[in-house]
């Protein structure tokens, strides 16, 4: 039924072919867009419980160890005791703000969409620089 068609018919039905194409491929690619970032939410959320509940845990704990380094050295070296548990937790806490710094600018967003979405461009690059026959 095709050959029966002429150039302008034959035209417009690859042009629509290549248009469903393009469309089909573009909601593949926002499809997983849209699990990537609903997975990152509920890893997001997750770390966060779970990083409130450790924090607010090693803080009870922390104070408990200071309350108790003090009233051992009360009677001597009060004051040392204090400044020294004070600087502890100074260094352990810029430590931490280092590393979170670090992990901050570490890239993981939509990284498996943004690695399909270049191999799509290579593929696209490499089927147009190949001659046709």
């Amino acid at each position: 039924m095709e050959s029966s068609q002429g150039p302008a018919q034959r035209l417009f039905s690859a042009g629509k072919r290549l248009l469903s194409s393009l469309v089909t491929a573009g909601e593949t690619r926002l499809r997983l867009v849209v699990l990537e970032l609903e997975e990152e939410r509920a890893r997001l959320f997750t770390l966060l419980l779970l990083s409130g509940l450790s924090l607010l845990l090693m803080l009870l704990g922390l104070g408990m160890l200071m309350l108790l380094v003090v009233v051992i050295f009360w009677d001597t070296h009060r004051l040392a005791a204090i400044a020294i548990s004070a600087a502890v937790l100074l260094g352990g806490g810029l430590m931490l703000a280092l590393l979170v710094m670090r992990l901050v600018r570490r890239h993981t967003l939509l990284k498996e969409t943004l690695a399909q979405l270049a191999s799509d461009r290579d593929l696209v690059e490499s089927s147009r620089d190949q001659p046709r026959h």
